[in-house]
């Protein structure tokens, strides 16, 4: 079997609220997605939820390969990157290519892909998490109280701009999961907005009246020093990692005891990339926490890493406008996934052609800026920027 072809689908999506964190209080409602297709002379077709143009300068290194090769093909693309480095666009070619080729490669074994990467069952606990800023107080409950009846008994809470609003809000979170369990597994995230000293500071009051399982993002990406001095700081646990590219990023922070639970997921560098950071914090006895993605294909993988904790899930807003089904639901705070070969994904062609044809007046603002103020002051939020106040 050989790779003979691709196709890459760009589309613009709106999903059901604003995404917002301490960097952008405010939200986006509006996201760019794509789909990349690998093609074989066999008539199987790998499927990836990514992909960006990059992938056309890559495809050259696959073009005529054997698909079942997957990790031999991934070490060829990252090799050629060398100069310009496995990061930005890319590194999202490369995990776009190396998702499509597991994809591949289970489907030619006509099983799912949680048994081809070596899970004994296809499931992993889940945890709920808001994205949501820009969420009012009975959107929050409602949120979490939702993902409760679906048995999940921990979450996490975009927070940092105001203790008040914080500790409500948390409290709120908390309210809704206690539904499931009497205490709940609370995580908060910070997207790196705070000083690590900021951190440390904040983070003391809030466990004052709370049990944090873990603070995300409390320093830098790469502050190992910052990011050590929080942890030895604070009771909760310090995560971070969904923003760098992979195990040379990971390493620093594992190597300098900077980090108790890293952060994986398909940006670093594909499953494969993912799944080498996942082994080398687990020769450290450091657990991983999978993190989210559109129809929580990543949970294939997350099953079958024996260090992994939870993995993110939203439950809502929606994000699956291209997907006629995929082959997983969440199941007593689990997500459970089924048979269907491959990462089980069925593509809504239809679907994908209207998104393809809407015109929403405006372009995503996906950029992702960092806030006015982050690492030196805490702007407070303003009237203007979430209607809650």
């Amino acid at each position: 079997m050989k790779i003979t072809g691709y196709r890459l689908e760009k589309y613009i999506y709106k999903i059901d609220r604003g995404l917002a964190d301490a960097n952008n209080p405010s939200g986006e409602d509006l996201s760019i997605g794509s789909l990349l297709f690998l093609e074989t002379d066999e008539g199987v077709t790998g499927i990836a939820p990514a992909g960006n143009e990059k992938v056309q300068d890559l495809f050259k290194i696959i073009e005529g390969q054997d698909p079942r090769s997957v990790v031999w093909l991934w070490k060829k693309m990252d090799d050629f990157v060398f100069k310009g480095g496995n990061q930005g666009e890319a590194a999202a070619a490369i995990s776009a290519i190396d998702v499509a080729l597991w994809d591949l490669k289970a489907k030619i074994n006509q099983e799912p892909l949680w048994q081809t990467l070596g899970a004994r069952h296809g499931r992993t606990k889940a945890y709920a998490s808001d994205i949501g800023y820009c969420m009012k107080d009975e959107d929050i409950y409602n949120f979490y109280s939702k993902m409760a009846d679906n048995g999940v008994d921990a979450g996490k809470l975009k927070i940092g701009l105001s203790m008040e609003d914080d500790l409500r809000r948390i409290g709120i979170m908390k309210e809704a999961l206690s539904k499931v369990r009497e205490r709940p597994f609370l995580m908060v995230d910070v997207n790196e907005y705070w000083s690590p000293k900021n951190s440390i500071k904040l983070m003391n009051e809030i466990e004052k009246h709370y049990d944090i399982f873990w603070i995300e993002e409390p320093a830098r990406r790469w502050d190992y020093r910052g990011l050590r001095k929080v942890s030895k700081s604070v009771k909760a646990a310090v995560a971070t990692g969904e923003n760098l590219n992979g195990i040379s990023d990971v390493t620093s922070l594992i190597t300098n005891y900077s980090v108790d639970i890293i952060n994986i997921g398909v940006r670093q560098l594909g499953i494969t990339g993912a799944r080498q950071c996942a082994n080398m914090a687990h020769a450290y006895e450091l657990p991983v926490s999978m993190m989210n993605c559109q129809a929580n294909y990543m949970a294939h993988l997350a099953a079958a890493i024996p260090n992994h904790v939870m993995m993110e899930v939203f439950g809502t807003p929606d994000r699956e406008h291209v997907f006629k089904s995929w082959d997983n639901e969440i199941q007593d705070g689990f997500i459970v996934m089924g048979n269907s070969s491959g990462l089980g994904l069925e593509i809504d062609y239809d679907a994908l052609r209207d998104l393809q044809n809407t015109d929403y007046g405006r372009i995503p603002n996906n950029s992702a800026p960092r806030r006015q103020g982050a690492g030196l002051e805490i702007k407070p939020l303003d009237e203007n920027e979430v209607d809650w106040l």
